[in-house]
């Protein structure tokens, strides 16, 4: 059942094998360069960095784009509206494995068990105490495509309960508390911030859903075509060395991107909340579990390479 719902939300990137691997954006003037990528804290770098100076500073005239719908990201980059987009590692690699011609070119966040970002949680007042409980059940979480939906049956499952038992469906982070109160949905796997919105209000954390994936582990990262990587490589290497320089600036300034990141999201991110790591260069060991627990799945095919899905203009194995 598990695979089954992948492979239907995987058919969402089908048509995008007939749409031509040119993009538009290579025909933009200069090194402008326009990304899009959802508001949130995984892809934050580029926010930082546009704000920051961390582009301009690398010779780059970048244009940020901020996009709810994190399933219109890899049309648009696709397409050519816009050369760079920033999604979680599951969609990056689902879609390459449908032959979307897409490659990595910059780190976003990594994951450490040390502080977990993501989690399954309840209403504080609920029965459901461990994986077992939630058999049968209704879930929510933001989009099937998302590591949220992925770890949380791949925790279901290593801690004793039967995802392909589960229900799911998708609604907003800020309506799961709603919904649970009104008997909606029984649960929801959610990242930050919206796990700890849920953790200082009514929510109560069932499990931390990526320890079932690996210990450390890329989160996200910036794609463009194969096609745009290698029209312009120096573009690339400079748009990933501006990424990294504004992760390990975000690492080490919490408050100063929370500001930065909450003028982009819309939304407050108080002092004290749960904040992502980004990582501090590219490596595609970091994303090997990501694809191992995808593959174990069958979502993608088995013994996944992760370097595969690596630009030779950025990244050299």
């Amino acid at each position: 059942m598990f695979a089954k719902r992948i492979a239907c939300a995987a058919l969402l990137v089908a048509p995008l094998l007939f749409i031509s691997p040119v993009t538009r954006a290579a025909a933009q003037t200069g090194d402008e360069i326009v990304v899009a990528t959802p508001p949130n804290d995984s892809s934050g770098e580029v926010f930082y960095a546009a704000d920051m100076g961390f582009f301009a500073k690398a010779g780059l005239n970048v244009k940020v784009m901020s996009m709810n719908n994190a399933g219109a990201v890899t049309p648009a980059v696709i397409s050519g509206s816009v050369a760079i987009g920033g999604l979680t590692v599951p969609s990056i690699a689902v879609a390459h494995e449908k032959g979307v011609p897409i490659t990595i070119v910059a780190p976003g966040s990594i994951y450490s068990s040390a502080a977990p970002t993501s989690g399954i949680f309840v209403l504080k007042n609920s029965p459901l105490r461990k994986a077992a409980d939630l058999n049968g059940k209704t879930l929510a979480t933001r989009d099937l495509s998302n590591l949220s939906y992925y770890g949380a049956n791949a925790w279901i499952d290593k801690n004793g309960g039967d995802s392909k038992s589960v229900h799911w469906i998708e609604i907003s982070d800020t309506a799961d508390i709603a919904a649970m109160q009104q008997g909606r949905i029984d649960a929801a796997s959610v990242s930050e911030p919206a796990l700890d919105d849920a953790l200082h209000g009514d929510g109560r954390m069932l499990g931390p859903v990526y320890d079932a994936i690996g210990d450390k582990f890329l989160i996200a990262a910036f794609f463009t075509t194969d096609a745009y990587a290698k029209a312009h490589p120096d573009v690339m290497r400079k748009f990933a060395a501006a990424i990294i320089a504004a992760g390990k600036w975000a690492n080490q300034n919490h408050a100063a991107s929370a500001k930065i990141l909450e003028k982009y999201a819309g939304v407050p991110i108080p002092a004290g909340y749960t904040r992502v790591t980004y990582a501090e260069r590219l490596r595609a060991a970091d994303a090997q579990p990501v694809l191992d627990m995808l593959a174990s799945y069958g979502v993608i095919k088995p013994s996944p390479h992760a370097a595969d899905l690596f630009s030779p203009t950025v990244y050299a194995p």
